[in-house]
């Protein structure tokens, strides 16, 4: 070693190297879905369950949405639980034909906290079901997303997360970009993970879970980010999370800059949280089973700290070209063609996503926004690690009233609506 720093600059390149390659080969395979012969013949039951908070705007038309679902009806329900809602959400839903509880509690605040109630009267009922299925109270369904949960419990998944669309991508730039990461990652991180066998994530809406689990393990997962707590809970004792590419929610992005922050703020504090709990045990159960699915849940948790070490490289390249201090290995392990074809990757995968899905022409026009969108992780990341600890919970609030149909026209192209209309595809 030349220098004293290149006990530290050379492990942080090395880890630099693995990380960048590992996310853009597994990019690939999140390219195209594999053909899969579904089961179409209903079994399961279901218990829809919608956690809202003050929701009046947005939870009738949720509720009108899951009443027309494309299965049969007498094999599923919806609950809605109106927690410490200090307005008119829960009249609403039992107007709109959801089964209301009602809960109260100031001291334990937040989502996590009023599933876990909800599905302690779930499991008291008489009736039982096979899985549960979780909505936020702003999302809108496609009608086939019960009969794709069907098919992938009949296949013997127990932990399944659903697609996660956008309700209103064309609203603001925000929207846009918001909107455009979760097409980017469905498709080069979760598709991807599913292809190749590895375990995906769950997304805190659109996600199905089998009741046998969660009697048998207990939910348990209050934090900031209760989904990605119980996903961690899951794979530690060796049960993956799938993906349901086919079973599509819409939830409505945030309108500003301000409300996109406040967000990605509490799930970055909720990541850095999981990863403080569950990194060690999840790193010596893999081990210790040699499982590759369990590591590579390891390597999902370690993503922010990531971000923040491959920042603090960023920056200290830059002294670098002042001072020499350290020894630079990045173009020894890998040319500087790799490098390159790995820059422009990062800009080349939201385009043929957008391309795949038939995105609206105003989609297009924000994408120039997205790399925005992108940096601005970097300090919200910072911040999140700063305030790791603080586990007070924000509810951000949804107005984005629209049924069904209206959203699909919305964000639909003219050829796609004309196609709609005429066929009445939309009822």
């Amino acid at each position: 070693m030349n220098y004293i720093f290149d006990y530290i600059m050379i492990p942080m390149q090395l880890i630099i190297v693995f990380f960048t390659l590992y996310y853009f080969i597994i990019a690939f395979f999140g390219i195209c879905k594999r053909h899969e012969d579904k089961i179409t013949t209903p079994k399961n039951t279901f218990a829809i369950i919608v956690a809202a908070h003050n929701e009046e705007q947005v939870i009738g038309q949720l509720v009108e949405n899951l009443h027309m679902l494309d299965y049969p009806r007498d094999l599923y329900d919806i609950y809605v639980v109106a927690d410490n809602c200090k307005d008119s959400t829960a009249q609403i839903a039992k107007n709109a034909g959801a089964i209301v509880f009602e809960r109260s509690n100031l001291d334990l605040r937040g989502k996590g906290y009023a599933m876990e109630w909800m599905f302690d009267k779930l499991f008291a009922l008489n009736k039982q079901y096979d899985a549960v299925v979780v909505f936020d109270a702003d999302n809108l369904v496609d009608p086939n997303f019960l009969s794709e949960m069907n098919n992938r419990l009949c296949k013997g998944e127990k932990v399944i997360q659903g697609y996660l669309n956008a309700k209103n991508p064309n609203d603001t730039w925000i929207a846009a970009t918001f909107a455009i990461s979760f097409w980017v990652v469905n498709h080069i991180w979760h598709l991807a993970k599913y292809n190749l066998g590895l375990s995906s994530v769950l997304g805190g809406t659109g996600m199905c879970i089998s009741t046998d689990i969660l009697k048998k393990f207990g939910w348990g997962a209050t934090c900031l980010t209760e989904d990605m707590e119980f996903t961690m809970k899951t794979l530690l004792i060796g049960i993956r999370t799938t993906w349901a590419h086919d079973a599509i929610v819409y939830d409505e992005k945030p309108l500003t800059f301000m409300q996109s922050w406040k967000q990605r703020k509490r799930w970055a504090q909720g990541h850095f949280d999981v990863a403080g709990r569950y990194i060690p045990k999840l790193l010596a159960e893999g081990i210790r089973r040699r499982d590759i699915r369990i590591l590579d849940g390891v390597l999902h948790l370690v993503q922010p700290h990531f971000l923040i070490l491959s920042t603090t490289f960023v920056i200290l390249s830059y002294v670098y070209h002042i001072v020499p201090f350290y020894t630079n290995i990045l173009y020894m392990v890998l040319p500087i063609e790799v490098w390159t074809v790995i820059a422009i990757g990062q800009y080349v995968f939201p385009v043929i996503i957008l391309a795949k899905i038939r995105a609206n022409w105003k989609t297009w026009l924000y994408l120039i926004f997205y790399p925005l969108f992108v940096y601005s992780w970097i300090p919200i990341t910072f911040l999140g690690f700063l305030h790791r600890n603080d586990r007070n919970w924000s509810h951000t609030q949804h107005t984005r009233s629209l049924s069904y149909r209206d959203m699909l026209l919305n964000n639909s192209d003219e050829f796609t609506k004309e196609n709609l209309l005429s066929k009445q595809a939309i009822k």
